[in-house]
């Protein structure tokens, strides 16, 4: 399905105060957000940040390194100290492995949105993680059904699935604890996705 259909579709089923979104840097994800939640934060995933990056690192021995490098930039404690790691690590590769000076230059910055949230909330939405693990999860538990006979049985206990997990994050383990946001990181939160919303309307 074409992205923007989709996220048209979750907005006619009632998707409704969309902030944040967190993806791997798919054009056809980027293209339909700005489009359908036009202003809203993007997050490029950390993870796939990580994988992208051992494209561009020009030998095998220093895979392990620059892996440890682009952790170091993601966990920095501020947005600041992660603009200044990453200054760092671009002005060291520049003429060692400039591709990948290069690329860290363009790309990492778009790992860095999730400093805006509050900090409690950083470690679960720097990554789609979370939507990787529900994957996962119904994969497994597919498979273990083996044949359906019919899609509607495949939706009936994906739905199933699904809603166990939300009843899980509801009342049983917090995914997003609210209770350890401060005012400050609420403020910060809400005035960054301000800026950016105006920025694009520029």
């Amino acid at each position: 399905m074409h992205w923007r259909s989709f996220l048209d579709s979750l907005v006619a089923r009632g998707l409704r105060g969309v902030k944040y979104i967190v993806s791997d840097d798919h054009k056809g994800i980027r293209a339909a957000k700005d489009s359908i939640f036009n202003g809203v934060i993007w997050q490029r995933c950390q993870f796939h940040l990580q994988r992208n990056a051992q494209a561009y690192v020009p030998r095998k021995d220093m895979q392990k390194q620059v892996s440890q490098e682009i952790k170091d930039v993601f966990n920095a404690p501020n947005a600041d100290m992660a603009k200044e790691r990453l200054d760092y690590y671009v002005n060291k590769y520049a003429d060692a492995a400039p591709k990948l000076s290069e690329w860290m230059e363009e790309n990492l910055p778009e790992g860095l949105a999730v400093f805006e949230l509050p900090k409690h909330h950083r470690k679960r939405l720097r990554t789609t993680n979370m939507l990787e693990r529900l994957h996962e999860e119904i994969n497994r538990r597919t498979r273990v059904a083996g044949i359906f006979p019919n899609e509607e049985s495949l939706i009936r206990l994906i739905s199933a699935i699904e809603i166990e997990i939300s009843e899980d994050w509801i009342t049983g383990r917090k995914y997003l604890n609210m209770d350890n946001v401060t005012e400050d990181e609420c403020d910060n939160a809400n005035s960054y996705k301000n800026r950016i919303y105006r920025n694009n309307l520029a």
